[in-house]
């Protein structure tokens, strides 16, 4: 059972840890989503190798019409529609064609990002870790927090958190940025008229 003090890895290193491609595909993922470390890429990793594993298992189990295996395809399903990396009506070919992107893109950091809270990925981070973000009225200090799809629109800033402050500097740099985006493709619709 082992030392509670000493928990397991809840990842794996590559079997070939000095491959050139790998090395460059882990690295624009790094930047992509702003991790701190290759660990943090490989647990999102693991998560989805359980995933798909347990797909593989289930496919082989219903082809000798195992009566369980409809019950745990129906959980795995659940499970991965509550945090909507896919749909209620998914088979088992989606689960097998997910990838690292619809696991990391549900990352508490990424929809911090993505909600337009923060500027930049490390920089969500930042905030997260600092205290600055609430997810569902608690203050939640992990970055790599899984996010539930129906908790994603409570996320927010705290209260006591000087970015609550529309008028705080890095607000500004944010609300600007937005606009900006938005009146580009205007002014470039009118470019092209």
């Amino acid at each position: 059972m082992g030392d509670p003090k000493f928990p397991h890895k809840k990842y794996s290193t590559p079997r070939h840890p000095w491959e050139k491609d790998r090395i460059d595909a882990e690295k624009q993922i790094l930047v992509k989503y702003g991790l701190k470390n290759k660990r943090e890429l490989w647990k999102g990793m693991e998560l989805l190798k359980s995933f798909r594993s347990q797909a593989r298992d289930l496919q082989a189990r219903m082809r000798v019409n195992d009566p369980n295996a409809g019950k745990q395809f129906q959980a795995l399903i659940n499970r991965l529609s509550r945090y909507s990396i896919l749909n209620q009506n998914a088979t088992l070919d989606d689960v097998l064609t997910l990838t690292i992107d619809d696991i990391l893109s549900r990352r508490f950091q990424t929809i911090v990002y993505k909600k337009n809270l923060a500027k930049t990925m490390k920089q969500a981070r930042q905030m997260i870790t600092h205290g600055h973000v609430i997810l569902d009225g608690r203050r939640v200090t992990v970055p790599s927090l899984l996010v539930e799809g129906h908790l994603e629109d409570s996320i927010l800033y705290t209260e006591v958190s000087p970015f609550t402050d529309d008028l705080h500097p890095m607000r500004q740099v944010i609300l600007n940025g937005v606009q900006e985006q938005e009146v580009k493709p205007e002014s470039e619709e009118k470019e092209t008229k």
